[in-house]
């Protein structure tokens, strides 16, 4: 039988080759070759080529089939290395299609029928196969001589193919300095050779390799840009979405990943697409759904996820699939609270006893215990990133070596609602150990496979034997989850040291305890010191929750006050302690925010004139998705940031003045007084009722503001004030009565920011300032109040009292900028706010919810953004919004807040009034006159607010007007 160097030249050689590089043109070429009816050589080349390009496109059936009939002319043709090629081209579509045992066999057959330069190529394909079924040494024995064989024929396109599905090997067993060099070599091959398909490959794999190292904007950044690559092929990219949604749970965006999963999900099954990717995606999906809250959801998924990979034999897969299942099913078994760590909390009230023995945890951890969510262990880049090799005929069929495995896109939650463990005994006794039982078994064999998820197993089995009672083996388990503590990436360590700190509780060893979540919130803050973008430092502060939640439990049941406080504020509004990062000057960016004025300009015209708007509102959110996609790239300059509060310092300021700190633990409020150089705790309501008087109290004020009610407005205000008293007893209860004769400063935790603060009885009549943090508000009393600098007035439109205030206010400042009557522009504000000393905006607002970033003020030519503000490099001092919701922000991550008024805080505003109702534009002209008034007279934001509340206070909508506005900042 003839060579393979022997095969005679002819031109359909090069299809293969072609069929990944430029797949539409290769699939023309192949059919207008087929239609002329050639040898069978000639045909064989053309058949795979078309197979090539079906699997590419998802079409693996029909791939498979064109390829069984390629198989069949190459052996026509009497071609043996002809017909070995093929079949490992056969081999890897069999495997795509889930049909495994068959795939070994034909890969088996073309290795022993192959010599040489083929052979090679061939290990290359079978390696990739045993790494996709999680056989990653006996994979990487195939990989090592595929790169020793084709880099001495001087193949370069098949030598990068080969690195590059090696470094996925290596990033699965930790090998990530070999990965590393793999993945450089195998970009630069590619792109020296033209290879179009593969080098938007390699951008997946650099980004597989960012998120493996916990550089979270790289790889957010490298997954965009290969999303963009492959779009322009026309090409869907399972794999791609499998990492996207690692990152994004990296990101602390659940929701996002699991849209990103759902969607794959939705296009594969369009386009009939590979088994072994839908496996995939089902995986990826269970663990996003888990890690937003859906267990139901993530059971279902992670069902499915197991089914087909036993299905597919595909051992290293099935068994991540158990674990995300047995996750579900833990996080839908009722919690209850843990009797080791529900020691009877105090409720009397208390002072603090101890000064200088609370000192020394003043770098504690507080954190949103309402969702104490679990924590996440993110092999960021995906633990196994590992793509079936590709076939590669014998002209090159180019090989897509990604297929990560399951655990670079299932971003885990530790486990779910601490304090409240979760109880499996609720299921009976037998259920609850027959689930240890089960996470044991994960751990065994996930450690067999080398998988970097076994520290995950075990904490999920430490967590069950907690809850079970059994000490001995809970310990165990924590010590083996704990190992990983001094090294790895980030978001790996404070897993491992969430272990410790669980192992440190069961054996009553509270400064082991302490040390440990200071410790793995100190990792944590190294970690966000690497991202830009304000809303990643705010999501990834969920990252810390349980550990900052298990301080605050420890110092409520010493009944500590001034630790409690230290622990509250060491995880809470961390993102603004972080100096902010101005983004970069991109101007895809910034054309896409300018893009966003002008199609929501076009859409409210639309609106207005009754036509329809479904391709505008579509445009839209596409604009929104690629502008907040690309601020995610931001990286972060990796300063120093202080987190935390210095308590003694804290107490010093205030003097005889009080600051109220609202602290939830374990869905009880609790109000730390502080002031006159003490910390007192007084107990108050319950988290969600009083979140329910807050919805309530907000919608009776915009009631009585836009007359939207049958009742008369002093029978509304009558009601709203009854609302406010109801809002006192849950928000502060006996602490209301200690306040002293001073200023007063509330710092809520994030879900209670929207509170009307006037309307407590007790507050009505005080000059009342909130801030995010006692931290934040510390920083900005001590900036000071600027006394000199310009003033900037602007005036936005559509306002029914025409922004009739900025005349009025104008004269209190010679000098003044003023910005109105299409002057009002974005770009226009901007620079004349920029290191502005006061800005005050007559403007329309949005809160959104859903995105708070894209939060707006209604500009001449459209939305002030978030995004727009933050690229102030000065921002003003000191900020008047009289705009509808302008004072409202989204809590998120553990205890941190995004919306226009946060956005300015972490820029560098001192002091800002906004409101957190929807105001009447007429009724709010005569409260910012009075504000301004007395501003220009020498008064602090808070104290003339009021002042002005009580000369406005003529009518019950003035009224209710002035206890809609808040005084957010320092005095």
């Amino acid at each position: 039988m003839p060579a393979d160097s022997e095969l005679p030249r002819t031109d359909a050689a090069g299809l293969p080759p072609l069929a990944l590089s430029r797949p539409h043109e290769a699939l023309g070429k192949a059919r207008d070759l087929l239609a002329t009816g050639p040898p069978p050589l000639e045909a064989s080349f053309a058949r795979q080529a078309v197979g090539i390009v079906l699997r590419e496109f998802g079409d693996i059936e029909a791939a498979v089939r064109e390829l069984e009939t390629a198989r069949r002319l190459a052996r026509r043709s009497g071609w043996a290395e002809r017909e070995a090629d093929v079949r490992a081209t056969l081999g890897v579509a069999l495997a795509f299609a889930g049909r495994t045992t068959a795939a070994r066999n034909t890969l088996n057959a073309a290795v022993r029928q192959s010599t040489g330069h083929l052979r090679g190529r061939i290990l290359l394909r079978r390696g990739g196969v045993l790494a996709t079924l999680g056989h990653h040494r006996d994979a990487l024995a195939d990989l090592n001589s595929a790169v020793t064989a084709l880099r001495a024929a001087g193949d370069p396109i098949w030598e990068a193919r080969a690195r590059t599905e090696r470094a996925t090997c290596d990033l699965a067993l930790g090998g990530l300095s070999r990965a590393a060099t793999d993945l450089s070599r195998a970009e630069e091959l590619f792109n020296a050779n033209g290879q179009e398909l593969e080098s938007a490959d390699a951008i997946v794999h650099r980004g597989v390799l960012a998120l493996r190292i916990g550089d979270l904007p790289a790889a957010l950044h490298c997954f965009d840009q290969a999303a963009e690559r492959f779009g322009k092929l026309g090409l869907p990219d399972p794999t791609l979405s499998v990492q996207r949604c690692a990152a994004l749970l990296a990101a602390g965006l659940p929701r996002d990943a699991l849209d990103e999963a759902h969607t794959a999900l939705d296009q594969l099954e369009r386009s009939h697409g590979q088994a072994t990717k839908k496996a995939e995606l089902e995986l990826a999906a269970a663990g996003c759904a888990l890690a937003a809250g859906q267990s139901d959801a993530a059971l279902r998924h992670a069902t499915r996820a197991a089914d087909l990979f036993d299905h597919q034999r595909r051992r290293w897969w099935r068994a991540h699939a158990r674990l995300v299942k047995l996750r579900a099913q833990v996080a839908a078994t009722p919690p209850i609270t843990d009797p080791r760590r529900s020691a009877e909390q105090p409720h009397s009230t208390s002072t603090e006893r101890h000064h200088a023995a609370d000192a020394e945890p003043r770098r504690g951890a507080g954190t949103n215990p309402q969702r104490v969510a679990d924590t996440e262990l993110q092999r960021a880049a995906g633990a196994d990133p590992h793509r079936t090799a590709d076939d590669r005929p014998a002209g090159a069929d180019t090989h897509r070596a990604t297929e990560h495995h399951p655990a670079s896109a299932d971003t885990h939650r530790a486990t779910d609602h601490h304090p409240a463990v979760t109880d499996p005994r609720r299921g009976g006794e037998g259920d609850g150990v027959e689930l240890l039982r089960e996470a044991a078994r994960c751990a065994r064999e996930l450690a067999a496979l080398s998988s970097p998820d076994v520290p995950l197993a075990h904490l999920i089995a430490g967590r069950l034997a907690l809850a079970l009672g059994r000490t001995a083996v809970a310990r165990t388990h924590l010590a083996a989850a704990a190992r990983g503590r001094r090294h790895g990436p980030a978001l790996s360590r404070a897993v491992a040291w969430l272990a410790e700190a669980l192992r440190a509780e069961a054996e009553h060893d509270p400064a082991r305890l302490m040390r440990a979540c200071r410790r793995g919130l100190d990792v944590l803050d190294q970690h966000r010191a690497t991202l830009g973008s304000s809303e990643l430092r705010a999501q990834a502060s969920a990252h810390g929750a349980e550990l900052a939640a298990l301080g605050q439990r420890h110092a409520l049941r010493l009944d500590r006050p001034r630790l409690l406080l230290a622990w509250s504020e060491r995880w809470r509004a961390t993102a603004l302690a972080v100096p902010s990062v101005r983004p970069p000057d991109d101007e895809r960016l910034q054309a896409d925010l300018a893009a966003i004025r002008a199609v929501t300009d076009r859409l409210a015209q639309a609106r207005a004139q009754g036509l329809p708007t479904a391709h505008l509102a579509a445009e839209q959110l596409r604009l929104e998705r690629a502008a907040r996609s690309r601020a995610l790239h931001a990286p972060g300059q990796d300063a120093d940031a202080t987190t935390g509060c210095d308590v003694p310092a804290l107490l010093a300021e205030l003097g005889g003045d009080r600051l109220l700190e609202l602290v939830d633990v374990d869905g009880r409020l609790h109000v730390l007084v502080c002031g006159s150089g003490t910390v007192r705790r007084f107990p108050a309501g319950d988290t969600e009722e009083a979140a329910r008087h807050i919805d309530l109290a907000r919608f009776g004020l915009s009631r009585l503001a836009h007359g939207r009610s049958t009742l008369s407005p002093a029978d509304l205000l009558a009601q709203v004030e009854k609302s406010g008293r109801a809002l006192q007893e849950a928000l502060l209860g006996d602490a209301a009565h200690h306040l002293g004769d001073g200023e007063v400063v509330i710092v809520p935790p994030g879900r209670l920011h929207a509170v009307p603060w006037a309307l407590l009885p007790a507050l009505r009549e005080r000059t009342v300032s909130v801030a995010p943090s006692a931290g934040t508000w510390l920083r900005a009393r001590r900036a000071g109040s600027p006394s000199t600098g310009r003033v900037v007035l602007v005036r936005g439109p559509g306002l029914r009292s025409d922004g009739a205030e900025i005349r009025h206010i104008a004269p209190e400042y010679p000098g003044r900028v003023v910005l109105g009557d299409g002057t009002a522009t974005v770009a226009g504000i901007l620079r004349a706010m920029d290191g502005a000393r006061l800005a005050h905006v007559a403007a329309h607002g949005t809160f959104r919810a859903d995105s708070p970033l894209f939060s707006a003020l209604r500009v001449d030519d459209g939305p002030l953004t978030v995004y727009d503000l933050e690229r102030l490099r000065r921002a003003p001092r000191q900020v008047v919004l009289s705009s509808c919701d302008s004072g409202l922000t989204a809590p998120t991550g553990a205890d941190e807040l995004l919306g226009l008024a946060s956005s300015l805080i972490q820029l560098g505003t001192t002091g800002i009034v906004a409101s957190v109702v929807l105001v009447n534009d007429n009724a709010a002209v005569p409260l910012m006159v009075e504000l301004h008034r007395r501003l220009s007279r020498g008064a602090c934001l808070p104290a003339a607010l009021c002042e002005a509340r009580r000369a406005a206070a003529t009518d019950p909508v003035a009224t209710a007007t002035g206890w809609s506005f808040v005084a957010l900042g320092a005095c």
